[in-house]
């Protein structure tokens, strides 16, 4: 139990900083491309870059540019890990305690964006953070033993198709919303996340190890469709809108829906007698994710024109 817990935060750390600098190599990544846009408009307006898609949100180019920031590699090498730590977690602890724990990394988005993004929280986001970290401290106090994570070979079939449902279908209602599609962008994410955490628990051929097994499996895929979808309307969500309502709206995706299916179908339980706490500490961790969401989502995706972009110290 120690030793997943320490795995599962170290994954939180990991995420949360690679979050912020995946938003600062986008956000500097616009800067740039609205600067060469307007640049173009003077001279052709034919000619001019089109970096956003019919409905204001950003296009595939626009994010594929964002991509190649270095503090986008940078953050998407610390993710690398995380997900590495997240999936031992995973297997060492019940998916409620392992995901919601992960999901902490909300905490220290918030906290590294008053530095590194220049954002200031208000009273309710330092709040609804208070109460998502008590409720870390009630779920890791109720948790028990982690079940089996032994299924049907149909039930990844269908983890499979639910997943790649999701990611396509978030796709196409985020590029439908535009720039207001930042906290569906999260959430879709999140559920992306979560389609990860449970492949990673179900996955045949880990222990003992059997490649044949592995690479037969449709988890294995199902985890890397839930991984790189996750990982793409992310980087959307960090392009329109505020981190901490779009890491929130993650939080919410990639912690109910695996915690619920640990507890129904994966065997996942809770100390005896302490069910109790670890309903209310599940429900107050995912209404505090969600404060965190409402509160945030009035914060600009980017600076006011002229404003000088929070710069990442060289020391």
């Amino acid at each position: 139990m120690i030793i997943g817990l320490v795995t599962a935060v170290a994954a939180s750390a990991c995420y949360g900083t690679g979050s912020v600098l995946q938003a600062v190599g986008s956000r500097r990544s616009a800067r740039e491309e609205a600067a060469a846009a307007a640049a173009a408009g003077t001279t052709a307006a034919s000619d001019a870059p089109v970096m956003t898609t019919e409905h204001g949100g950003p296009s595939l180019t626009s994010t594929a540019k964002a991509v190649v920031t270095w503090e986008f590699i940078l953050g998407t090498a610390l993710d690398l890990i995380g997900f590495l730590l997240g999936a031992l977690a995973a297997r060492l602890l019940p998916l409620f305690l392992s995901q919601t724990v992960i999901s902490a990394n909300l905490v220290i988005t918030a906290l590294l964006s008053i530095k590194l993004l220049g954002m200031r929280l208000k009273r309710p986001e330092w709040a609804s953070i208070a109460v998502v970290c008590a409720a870390l401290v009630m779920l890791a106090v109720a948790a028990g033993p982690e079940g089996t994570g032994t299924t049907p070979i149909s039930t990844h079939w269908w983890l499979l198709l639910v997943s790649v449902a999701v990611i396509a279908g978030g796709s196409l209602l985020v590029r439908r919303l535009g720039t207001s599609g930042a906290i569906v962008a999260g959430l879709v994410s999140g559920l992306g996340f979560g389609a990860l955490g449970i492949g990673v628990r179900v996955l045949n051929g880990v222990d003992p190890f059997d490649m044949g097994q592995l690479l037969s499996d449709p988890a294995l895929y199902a985890i890397l469709v839930g991984g790189l979808g996750g990982m793409y309307l992310h980087t959307v969500a960090l392009q329109t809108g505020s981190v901490n309502a779009a890491t929130a709206a993650l939080v919410v995706g990639e912690t109910v829906v695996p915690g619920v299916i640990g507890v129904l179908w994966l065997g996942d339980a809770t100390r005896h007698g302490l069910s109790w706490l670890g309903v209310v500490g599940f429900v107050l961790a995912v209404a505090g994710a969600v404060a965190v969401a409402h509160f945030g989502q009035g914060e600009e995706a980017l600076p006011p024109s002229g404003a000088r972009e929070p710069e990442l110290s060289t020391r």
